[in-house]
């Protein structure tokens, strides 16, 4: 129980040092835009970019501080079973996913609420620099950094001590608490994806494909976004929940029978 209460308590410091950082990064924003009302500034791409930077920022300082020696078997990083037709299968998985729990956002009405529409209005139209920034904060650094601290480190060790279910879930519970957002949507979202992330995990004995699987998601997102891609009625949003859902589950019963066995799961 040791080990455990560990994790949490960097789980906590990584919660902390993410508020530290984000303030810092706001202030630093107002004092580059002094003339920029605080509304319109905390609601622009370069405070996302920014707020997204230092939380990435955060959490690779406290892995640096607490995982000694940060080697790559300490953070399951070396290469699983994966080949490249089943990573295919992974992303796939997850693109169905993310898309299957957005359609389901629009089509019980919260499709407009939470912090995902600041995300979208702020990306919508966003070309040259800005875009090309947001893809690779949102898709590339935060994707990587996210799957280094809550699968690589937190996940590792409370399956561990707890198994494969209970790590996986309550990893996933802490991964959608630092998505919090006053509607509680993204709480949720984010949970639905650490679970299958954490499934990922432990079917490889990797990361990595879930670091694969989390940037291309991110980066998708991101590029579907800007261009503009929102689908919000209701219609075609139930069509494509419907059909998302059922090829990701067709994705997740390809993993279960080609994964090998891997112990706890």
């Amino acid at each position: 129980m040791r080990g455990v209460w560990r994790v949490f308590a960097t789980y906590v410091a990584a919660v902390a040092g993410i508020f530290v950082a984000t303030g810092l990064a706001i202030v630093t924003l107002k004092s580059i835009f002094p003339d920029t009302p605080d509304q319109a500034l905390l609601h622009s791409l370069s405070a996302l970019i920014s707020g997204s930077l230092a939380s990435s920022f955060a959490l690779t300082l406290t892995l640096l501080a607490v995982v000694q020696p940060a080697t790559p078997a300490a953070l399951r990083l070396a290469p699983g079973w994966e080949t490249g037709r089943a990573l295919a299968v992974m992303v796939l998985g997850m693109l169905a996913l993310g898309q299957t729990l957005d359609s389901l956002t629009w089509l019980i009405g919260f499709g407009e609420r939470g912090s995902m529409v600041i995300v979208r209005r702020v990306l919508e139209g966003a070309v040259g620099p800005d875009l090309f920034g947001a893809v690779i904060v949102f898709g590339v650094i935060a994707g990587f950094t996210e799957e280094l601290f809550f699968r690589g480190y937190m996940q590792t060790r409370l399956v561990e001590a707890w198994g494969a279910a209970r790590g996986v879930a309550v990893t996933a519970a802490c991964f959608g608490v630092l998505h919090i957002d006053v509607s509680g949507v993204h709480i949720v979202l984010a949970f639905v994806m650490g679970v299958y992330l954490g499934f990922v995990v432990e079917r490889t004995g990797s990361v990595l494909p879930a670091i694969v699987c989390h940037v291309v998601n991110n980066v998708v997102y991101t590029l579907q976004t800007a261009f503009g891609g929102t689908v919000e009625d209701r219609a075609t949003n139930a069509v494509i929940a419907a059909a998302c859902a059922l090829l990701f589950v067709l994705c997740v019963a390809w993993l279960r029978r080609a994964a090998p066995p891997v112990a706890g799961v």
